[in-house]
């Protein structure tokens, strides 16, 4: 699909509208707007970087001091991380190739109930080449929540072993007036100890210094409940079997080049996907898809 700047896609409704810009870097970036909420996504990286909700706070966080260029990815929003997670070894890009490559842009779709859905795809070639032949496509939809799934399809004569996740940013007021729910009970990995292997046994997950944990074995929703911004998120997921909770705390957000020192305080990564021991494994011809749904209400 071609795109130039300030090019406005019309829809059946007057409701949802999609428009064409240059944004930070000059990358070329889609800003959508829905009768509800509003959405930015970069082509680098197919790289959603806002939502919001009408008479609600921004929904992802977004650091200030965030590269966009096309050699870094952007900090913050919701990167995707294919197909690896981390930096096994061997590997000198973190976190995999896809949230530093180009996407394409190969349909907008803006039904009459006013919500708009976009597809994207990454180009083959490349590393691509890496991932035995793998087809990626990437669809994002936004009305009053924010839907994205990513689709990974074997397109070789062999298997396929990749992990996957969508590392979402979240917004909130203040770090430790927040806490997250729904994992009490699950094992996880623990990064600053070397990933050892913990139970959680606290209903609630508060933050008072660096944590850095892989979830297993969980495909339920989570929530994260922001006493200062008095709203709770859901997070909702499909094809996700690992959930990562992750803020860096003072000393990580120091050392991070494209992060402020303080920003650490108004973020929590909650990441759906299928990590460490579950990784997805795809036969020739099989598609994973990895979805989560993103929701927000009043904290009563």
């Amino acid at each position: 699909m071609n795109t130039s700047k300030s090019e406005s896609i019309p829809s059946p409704t007057p409701h949802g509208r999609v428009t064409f810009l240059e944004g930070r870097g000059d990358l070329p970036m889609v800003e959508i707007t829905t009768p509800w909420s509003t959405a930015e996504v970069y082509l680098h990286g197919a790289h959603i970087t806002h939502f919001q909700k009408r008479g609600e706070p921004p929904l992802l966080f977004l650091s200030q001091c965030s590269r966009f260029d096309a050699e870094h990815p952007i900090r913050g929003g919701i990167p995707i991380i294919f197909p690896w997670f981390g930096r096994p070894a061997g590997q000198t890009q973190q976190h995999g190739f896809a949230r530093v490559r180009d996407w394409e842009l190969s349909e907008v779709v803006s039904p009459a109930d006013g919500s708009v859905t976009l597809r994207l795809q990454l180009p083959e070639g490349g590393e691509a080449a890496d991932c035995a032949a793998c087809a990626l496509e990437y669809v994002v939809t936004v009305s009053d929540t924010l839907s994205a799934e990513l689709r990974v399809t074997n397109k070789s004569g062999r298997e396929l072993s990749f992990e996957n996740c969508l590392h979402t940013y979240f917004a909130v007021g203040d770090i430790q007036a927040a806490k997250v729910t729904g994992l009490k009970g699950v094992d996880y990995l623990n990064q600053p100890t070397s990933f050892s292997r913990h139970t959680e046994t606290a209903d609630a997950i508060r933050f008072g210094e660096e944590v850095d944990r892989i979830y297993l074995a969980t495909g339920h929703p989570v929530g994260i409940y922001d006493d200062s911004m008095r709203r709770v998120i859901l997070i909702a997921k499909e094809g996700s079997n690992s959930t990562v909770v992750w803020n860096p705390w003072m000393a990580k957000a120091k050392a991070m080049p494209d992060y402020g020192d303080e920003e650490y305080k108004e973020m929590i990564c909650v990441e759906s996907g299928n990590v460490a021991t579950d990784k997805v494994v795809l036969g020739p011809g099989q598609t994973s898809r990895l979805k989560i749904k993103l929701s927000s209400r009043a904290l009563a």
